[in-house]
């Protein structure tokens, strides 16, 4: 796990290596234990690392092969590297390192731009062809690793996060009214390739770009589950489905404790996080190393799951950390957390995955962490209603459940300046609901969510800032075998039981009922949901100085009036409508935008 970085110029001339510098430096924290560099005439790639395989300077990066005319900047971890070495070395390739970045390497240049459909794992990286000039970079299935691009007629730059580009300069710093409009009505989510910025893009998920040695490029994209029922499970009884999904989760968890450095587990307490420990205890790990956290109440709310976490981590006797943070400690982190943010992100998440990052990077590099399972296994509220709802009505549905403004609430929050005549939110969802591959209503909002809401909301909280902290969070319910299985699992399977009944039903052999059949929780911080206190002045601050008038996004009447009342104002998600405005201008501020 690592940052990248890097430019490419079309104008005949050389890279700006000083620009690629500043990137590095702004990387430090997603690789604390190393740094290279490497340019060649109009190209050049910088690079931090995170040691988790292959810990000798054999696997520095950026990656030079100078038998094979290649170089390779690489951020993310491939979990079959060592299958694939044996089956490189079985083609006659030789390896100086034992790690999977030259795999990649060899991998690429024995397939081609295919290699990542033989690529178990989560990735983001860049290869340079010595002997054509040609550039190939790539992300994986499920957008796990991002990639951002700051591109211009003369050059295009490429880094880990968004604010390495910004370090770098000369970028396009204005705001993107369609993007503005979707951070403002899909919960913070802005898909790709947009960013709130229009000068920065980033590149989709399961997503091959060539860029020739001209400037001209090409976009592919290389992998898209079908969310339909096949042939060859047309007698599966649930049974069946079950023991087929538990098995696919079973290698998900046993890939990802692939490092030459031990493993754990961020475990909440809830039924995705259990079922990783309780999976882990039966590959024979035994004290494992498991983390929840915790945070003081506010407004009536609860702010720790504990009472389920140690259930957990009693039953599988885990090396168990309680981390609890008081109030106070929060609001000082808040800046961190915004900081760490490569886009603006409203879920109050955020700051707890900041803070547990933060502890748990102290005793441990690698983490296994139970996101996606919602999105791929059926977890949402707003899933149950769709089932027998025909597809224009669906998106309706969708949009009442989870959309956080309709289009006259956005009228009445965005200045004239941003204000827009149609509805690009919901005409991408109605889009995306409507396209081929997904046989029913539920289908189309699991691929939407799966594809989009996951990869722009929860999996970039998890990478962001547990790389901030230099910690490297892996996914197991995001294995795209796994992902693959569960499009063709019948719906009712995963309604069934309020949700996930599939995987309730698999909990069931492996971990305690109470954790499976408590209520649905989250990640619980209070004082960013209910507004009060020293996070109440950060907001008002933020959004009533020079900086916030000047800017001119949202209407002052508005503003007022959240301000008058900062907990009246909820989303149908239950957020908090002034944190949403508030953390937009925050970022934008601890940016320099």
């Amino acid at each position: 796990m690592c940052g990248l970085c890097g430019e490419i110029t079309f104008d005949g001339s050389m890279a700006d290596t000083t620009a690629v510098a500043r990137m590095v430096e702004c990387l430090v924290p997603r690789g604390p234990d190393g740094q290279g560099s490497w340019s060649a005439g109009r190209v050049a790639f910088g690079h931090r690392r995170l040691s988790v395989i292959d810990l000798t300077p054999h696997g520095a990066q950026p990656m030079v092969d100078n038998e094979l005319g290649l170089t390779a900047a690489f951020n993310g971890c491939i979990y079959d590297y060592q299958e694939l070495r044996a089956e490189l070395e079985g083609h006659g390739y030789r390896f100086f390192s034992t790690s999977d970045t030259e795999v990649i390497l060899k991998g690429y240049h024995h397939w081609g731009t295919d290699v990542v459909s033989h690529l178990h794992g989560m990735f983001a990286f860049v290869i340079h062809e010595r002997d054509t000039g040609r550039v190939v970079m790539a992300r994986d299935r499920l957008g796990i690793k991002p990639l951002y691009l700051a591109e211009t007629p003369d050059r295009l730059r490429f880094a880990s996060t968004l604010p390495a580009l910004l370090r770098a300069g000369d970028v396009d710093t204005s705001i993107d009214p369609v993007a503005l409009h979707h951070y403002l009505t899909w919960h913070a989510v802005v898909p790709a390739p947009r960013t709130v910025l229009n000068g920065v893009r980033k590149l989709p998920p399961a997503t091959v770009r060539v860029i020739e040695a001209d400037g001209t490029s090409t976009e592919e994209r290389y992998w898209a589950p079908r969310y339909e029922r096949r042939p060859e499970h047309s007698g599966w009884s649930a049974r069946d489905w079950e023991d087929a999904i538990e098995e696919a989760l079973r290698v998900a968890v046993r890939r990802r404790l692939v490092a030459d450095i031990p493993v754990g587990v961020l475990l909440s307490g809830g039924l995705d996080s259990s079922l990783i420990v309780g999976l882990l205890s039966q590959e024979g790990q035994t004290g494992l190393a498991t983390y929840s956290i915790g945070f003081e109440a506010a407004g009536g709310r609860s702010g720790d799951e504990f009472a389920y976490s140690d259930v957990i981590a009693e039953r599988f006797a885990t090396d168990h950390h309680r981390i609890r943070v008081g109030s106070d400690e929060l609001a000082g982190a808040l800046g961190h957390a915004i900081g760490a943010m490569a886009e603006p992100m409203v879920s109050h998440d955020v700051v707890a995955f900041d803070l547990l990052s933060e502890r748990v990077s102290q005793t441990i590099r690698v983490v296994q962490s139970g996101q996606g399972a919602d999105e791929v296994f059926a977890g949402y509220h707003w899933y149950p209603p769709l089932a027998g709802v025909g597809r224009d009505a669906a998106v309706d549905t969708y949009a009442k459940a989870f959309f956080d403004r309709d289009a006259a609430d956005m009228a009445r929050v965005v200045s004239d300046r941003y204000a827009l005549d149609e509805d690009p939110s919901l005409a991408f969802v109605r889009a995306h609901m409507s396209a081929p591959g997904a046989e029913t209503a539920v289908d189309a909002a699991l691929r939407l969510d799966s594809e989009i809401m996951l990869v722009d909301d929860p999996v970039k909280r998890v990478d962001n800032m547990s790389m901030a902290w230099g910690l490297e969070a892996r996914v197991p319910f995001l294995d795209h075998d796994l992902v693959e299985l569960a499009a063709a699992c019948p719906p009712e399977l995963k309604l069934a039981q309020g949700g996930k009944g599939v995987l309730k039903e698999i909990g069931r052999r492996i971990i305690p009922p109470e954790v499976i059949d408590r209520p649905k929780g989250y990640f619980p911080v209070p004082a960013i949901t209910h507004l009060e206190g020293k996070v109440l002045d950060l907001v008002r601050d933020a959004l009533t100085g020079d900086a916030a008038r000047e800017r001119g996004l949202f209407r002052p009447e508005y503003v007022g009036a959240l301000l008058d009342d900062p907990n009246g104002g909820l989303t149908p998600l239950q957020g908090n409508k002034l944190w949403q405005l508030g953390l937009l201008e925050l970022w934008l501020q601890t940016h320099g935008i």
